[in-house]
């Protein structure tokens, strides 16, 4: 999605070989029009496979889940990372490690929201070790439901995540996949996203 490598570039900050911090339009001062085209993006991508539920992580994944779903017609499911008081029913809990946080969380979804007969499209802001979407794609089987693949708004194609998703035999679409990078230049890999 050129757009987004372009904002990447000009607004984006490479802190290390292996950290890119984009706090300033996408996961903390959140630039809407980007974020809706990136949800009707991922709703074109996966057009054909009748999505009936949007899952997400707290708290970074959620706009592009809600963007997503708005595009599609379809409700969204974000996971919990804390059990609130209110949450009395049943729930579908995996641990999730947090790169940049540092913590491990034990992330959690209602039963009653996620169903075996839904079919379900994971969206998620990065796409890195792959911890957070492990345990997202490991709530959707143990729901018994469909999991029709990752939307990933930024992929760091040199780690792992990838690799870990794809021997599970997972579609994977992501719009900016980064190969490199340093503070003096950021590399894509083309195209951005392989089907249309």
């Amino acid at each position: 999605m050129k757009e987004l490598q372009e904002r990447i570039i000009r607004d984006g900050k490479v802190l290390s070989a292996s950290v890119l911090k984009v706090d300033a339009f996408l996961n903390h001062q959140v630039d809407p029009q980007l974020t809706m085209n990136i949800g009707k993006r991922f709703a074109e991508l996966f057009a054909d496979e009748k999505v009936t539920k949007v899952v997400t992580i707290e708290a970074s994944g959620i706009h592009f889940a809600l963007a997503t779903s708005f595009a599609l017609g379809v409700p969204f499911i974000y996971a919990k990372k804390k059990k609130a008081v209110t949450l009395t029913e049943e729930v579908y809990s995996a641990p999730v490690h947090s790169f940049t946080r540092q913590e491990t969380y034990q992330i959690s979804v209602s039963k009653q929201y996620l169903q075996a007969e839904d079919r379900v499209l994971v969206v998620d802001d990065f796409l890195a070790t792959g911890a957070a979407l492990v345990g997202l794609t490991q709530i959707v089987k143990d729901a018994g439901a469909h999991l029709v693949g990752i939307g990933a708004v930024i992929e760091k194609s040199f780690q792992e995540g990838r690799g870990l998703l794809e021997k599970e035999g997972i579609r994977i679409e992501s719009l900016a996949r980064i190969e490199s990078m340093s503070p003096e230049h950021i590399h894509f890999i083309e195209p951005a996203a392989t089907r249309v």
